[in-house]
């Protein structure tokens, strides 16, 4: 009878350590999932920086080739120089603050592309064409740059949401990420047609 009590305790026991060795096991590849998939977006948030950073490099430029060219909109070029200043300014700080300081750049390049319509003349200086193209390549990374950016955000949400990643993601201090959408009013990638016609949308984020 003792033996048989022995026997029943130490196969309790086995259960019990089998249990919690693969709750430990659980909980760590849970752990390294979420480190991983968080990498994963801090490593598109950079390729998000990267393109903006190249697009916010033309600006300075851009800005001086129409005004040397025309008599332009003051309060146009100065929205732009602001957002691009916010953006510089917002590198440090929050991503939610990024990503509203990326917004207002899309919407001020927007809203100067959209004035340089009523310039016809201004499409007739090459250096405005040639930083117009260099402009519109950037379009097409940072939208590339913002979908990755959005997929890897969903992917990590999902696991920070889903059981058994919520628990562990509560455990440790892993919070959802902000998804980076369009500002309203920006659903154009602001690009210039030199046919004279409206240009064309790049279609949402």
């Amino acid at each position: 009878m003792v033996l048989l009590t022995q026997m029943t305790n130490t196969r309790t026991l086995w259960i019990v350590l089998g249990i919690v060795i693969l709750l430990l096991l659980g909980a760590f590849t849970g752990y390294n999932g979420l480190v991983g998939a968080k990498e994963t977006v801090e490593a598109q948030w950079a390729q998000v920086e990267t393109q903006y950073q190249r697009r916010v490099d033309l600006v300075p430029n851009l800005i001086e080739t129409v005004k040397g060219a025309v008599k332009f909109e003051q309060s146009t070029l100065q929205a732009v120089t602001e957002a691009r200043t916010r953006w510089l300014n917002a590198r440090s700080a929050a991503r939610d603050e990024q990503i509203a300081a990326a917004g207002a750049l899309d919407g001020a390049l927007a809203r100067l592309l959209v004035t340089v319509e009523n310039y016809p003349q201004l499409q007739a200086v090459q250096a405005f064409r040639d930083l117009q193209a260099q402009l519109e390549g950037t379009e097409n990374r940072v939208a590339v740059a913002r979908r990755d950016y959005n997929e890897a955000v969903r992917a990590y949400n999902v696991r920070t949401k889903t059981f058994p990643g919520a628990i562990i993601a509560r455990l440790f201090g892993f919070i959802p990420e902000n998804f980076f959408e369009a500002a309203e009013g920006a659903e154009q990638a602001p690009r210039v047609n030199f046919t004279g016609t409206p240009a064309a949308s790049s279609g949402p984020q």
